[in-house]
């Protein structure tokens, strides 16, 4: 059970050796720089080291003990990605496949509206705005509602 901020690509494959031993299901998400419209030379990701590690682990932990988990690994990125370059995977590991499932849904909804990352796109014409939550992200966050990933709580 481990959550890492890293600027490095990493392995899924040696980082799935070994996960989730014993487990009933192993569920994982992988996620890459979209470039959607052709225009992206890169997406620059900040974070404030320290804080975000400890965001992250008290999302897995919550997420353990909300559905069940035996093992659950989160890896976010930082730095300049480009398109197609992997910036994030969740995995997760209990003992029936639906609770798998839900954790992993579960910890995407709160990573991609909640974890304290900036994110800014960098085009041709150089580094553009800071990207704003979508409402389709909050919406699917809204489903988890009466249940907190914050780690001040």
């Amino acid at each position: 059970m481990t959550a890492r901020v890293q600027t490095d690509a990493f392995d899924l494959g040696q980082e799935m050796a070994g996960f989730g031993q014993g487990a009933g299901a192993i569920v994982t998400f992988s996620g890459l720089v979209r470039d959607e419209g052709g225009r992206l030379v890169a997406l620059e990701i900040e974070h404030y080291p320290g804080m975000t590690e400890k965001a992250l682990d008290a999302y897995g932990r919550e997420a353990a003990a909300r559905f069940g988990l035996t093992d659950w690994r989160i890896i976010h990125r930082h730095g300049r990605l480009q398109a197609g370059e992997q910036i994030m995977m969740v995995a997760t590991a209990a003992r029936h496949r639906a609770a798998a499932f839900e954790a992993a849904e579960y910890l995407m909804d709160w990573l991609k509206s909640r974890a304290p990352f900036w994110k800014r796109e960098i085009t041709a014409e150089g580094p553009g705005d800071w990207v704003e939550a979508k409402g389709a992200d909050e919406d699917a966050l809204a489903r988890w509602q009466g249940t907190s990933c914050n780690p001040a709580d």
